[in-house]
């Protein structure tokens, strides 16, 4: 059996981790949106800059 202060730190670094994970599939949601902001940005830049090829 494990120790009542140890089963509480490994219940409290575990709660830790999943909050750090949550905030990290956020932060990821958003790098991927703007990333593909900037890929239209870009295509459209390259359209109107190539005469609509590219």
């Amino acid at each position: 059996m494990l120790d009542p202060e140890l089963l509480e730190r490994i219940t409290a670094r575990r709660a830790e981790l999943d909050n750090l994970e949550a905030q990290l599939v956020e932060q990821l949601a958003k790098v991927r949106s703007e990333r593909d902001e900037l890929a239209v940005a870009e295509r459209g830049r390259c359209h109107v800059a190539g005469g609509g090829v590219g």
